[in-house]
């Protein structure tokens, strides 16, 4: 089986360079929603207490779950719980669902500033908090998402903008509905590092934190650094005679007499097919012919092989996005530490 290899010193470094950014990892809220980017849920989050973290953020309860002894604060962003948690706060995302958190319940409410996904829009907003206090639960922060945040556009200034207006509303409607100290946040990976002063009480840091942010050159190189590199075991080697067809499909012929191997990293692990006889390795290893289901082959007899370093390198030949890559990557992989 493949090994996925986690680089300490790449995720402390990451997270050095975000606590500076945002003025202090006690406004650092790490992501670690959909297996911590397929670096490992609880293996992240043990790193991210080492590393000083208090905060995270998540899909759902069974994730939050998993994780509570390592922080103080969890933000659930999809799920309803049946109880109240003391540690975790719970996202609303729409009108109709306020009814159905249990009285006493501490939520976050989601307003919408642009991405028009989730999230309430500003004009219902005296209603939510009509509906909050009704059904006796305990609103502690107000927040939105950044739909365009790490292109060179208007649209980030345009969302901090209506953002800004929310904000002046929201904590109007606080004051009047007795939730006086409530915290606002907005700001993603690619906002944090377009901000000149962050000023906003917490961050949600997801890809920055596991090195591979992209965002427009124009903004400058940030030096993070990718914490998860992948490794293959050989299952064998054979020769492969020149004009010979490789694999399913046949879409790979030797051009001459060659060595190739087959290594234990496949679609089912998380390989995109899409790279199929269109990757070179870190070490500019070739790819030959297509992706199977548990295994691929290349042009190497080593015996174990690094398929990649940098979600995004390989993103490039799979013509997709890091996220996508790292999502893939299959939870029966081992993970160990570095």
């Amino acid at each position: 089986m493949a090994v996925i290899k986690i680089d300490k010193k790449a995720f402390f470094h990451n997270i050095e360079i975000i606590g500076k950014k945002a003025d202090g990892l006690d406004k650092v809220a790490l992501v670690l929603k959909d297996n911590a980017y397929g670096h490992g849920l609880e293996l992240m989050a043990s790193l991210a207490q080492e590393a000083g973290l208090k905060k995270a953020v998540v899909r759902t309860q069974d994730e939050a779950k998993l994780i509570e002894s390592y922080f103080e604060y969890i933000l659930v962003l999809a799920d309803i719980p049946e109880r109240v948690e003391n540690k975790m706060t719970y996202t609303i995302n729409d009108l109709e669902s306020i009814s159905q958190f249990p009285c006493g319940c501490r939520v976050e409410l989601k307003v919408d500033s642009g991405m028009h996904r989730n999230g309430i829009d500003i004009t219902e907003l005296k209603e939510a908090f009509d509906l909050i206090a009704r059904y006796e639960l305990k609103l502690e922060a107000v927040f939105t998402h950044h739909r365009n945040a790490d292109a060179l556009s208007s649209e980030w200034f345009w969302q901090n903008e209506n953002f800004k207006e929310i904000k002046s509303q929201a904590s109007a409607l606080g004051k009047e509905y007795g939730f006086s100290d409530l915290r606002f946040h907005s700001a993603n990976s690619a906002s944090l590092f377009r901000h000149s002063s962050f000023d906003e009480d917490m961050v949600r840091v997801g890809i920055a934190a596991y090195g591979c942010l992209e965002m427009d050159s124009s903004f400058g190189e940030i030096d993070l650094r990718p914490a998860l590199s992948l490794y293959a075991d050989k299952i064998s080697t054979r020769i492969l005679k020149k004009d010979t067809a490789l694999g399913y499909g046949g879409i790979h012929s030797a051009l001459e007499d060659s060595k190739v191997s087959n290594y234990d990293f496949g679609y089912a692990d998380g390989f995109l097919r899409h790279c199929s006889n269109n990757y070179l390795t870190p070490n500019s290893v070739k790819l030959l012919g297509r992706i199977s289901m548990d295994n691929s082959s290349f042009e190497s007899e080593e015996k174990t092989l690094l398929i990649f370093d940098d979600a995004q390198q390989i993103a490039r030949s799979a013509q997709t996005i890091a996220y996508e890559v790292l999502v893939s990557l299959s939870r029966d992989i081992v993970r160990e530490v570095i």
